[in-house]
């Protein structure tokens, strides 16, 4: 549980919050949320994703549930340093796909006095922490981990498995490509990949 005011007002610093989990586990519905209640009450918010993310738009940050947000696409994380001026909440979706430089972004922006809140996948399709994640979470005052419904299982997923023949690290996708997995089904299906490799690999 994260805490949206502090106990002591004369402490000027703001705080991290991560929001992290799989593919279709409502990580940018949850960012979306919490971005949508600060601009209720009337604080400056700013939204940046990576600009390589135009699955559903250019601007705005939009989750699989269709609820959206403007956002500034950025190509890098030191973007966001330049343009977050006079804000006091930042919002940055998608954060497994920038620099490592995105931590010492936030901890900058927090030693600010601003509110800063992320949202991306923690792991990627081989089961590996993802790119700076591990590090905005170990930084990070609070972290929410949330969870996607297993396709094969119906337990609780925390895997995002690749469906598409790639193994490029990224590769923006939706349901034709990903499928969110619980750890029991993805072990089978990692090991059934690696069966029909075997296969093919004799056959020839």
């Amino acid at each position: 549980m994260f805490l949206e005011n502090t106990v002591n007002h004369n402490e000027q610093f703001g705080w991290i919050e991560v929001i992290c989990g799989s593919m279709f586990s409502g990580k940018t519905e949850e960012l979306i949320r919490r971005l949508k209640r600060a601009q209720f009450a009337k604080q400056k918010v700013e939204i940046f994703k990576p600009a390589i993310d135009i699955r559903y738009d250019i601007e705005k940050v939009i989750s699989h549930d269709a609820n959206e947000i403007r956002s500034t696409p950025v190509p890098s994380s030191a973007n966001i340093r330049l343009l977050a001026s006079d804000v006091d909440v930042v919002g940055i979706d998608e954060a497994q796909f920038f620099d490592d430089e995105i931590v010492a972004v936030c901890n900058d922006l927090a030693n600010r006095g601003v509110r800063v809140i992320v949202a991306g996948l923690d792991m990627d399709f081989k089961g590996n922490p993802f790119g700076p994640m591990p590090a905005l979470m170990a930084t990070a005052e609070y972290v929410t981990k949330v969870h996607a419904v297993c396709t094969r299982t119906g337990n609780l997923a925390h895997y995002s498995h690749r469906t598409a023949a790639s193994e490029e690290l990224v590769l923006l996708g939706e349901t034709q490509e990903y499928e969110p997995l619980s750890r029991s089904a993805y072990y089978k299906a990692m090991m059934e990949e690696k069966l029909k490799k075997a296969k093919e690999k004799n056959g020839k």
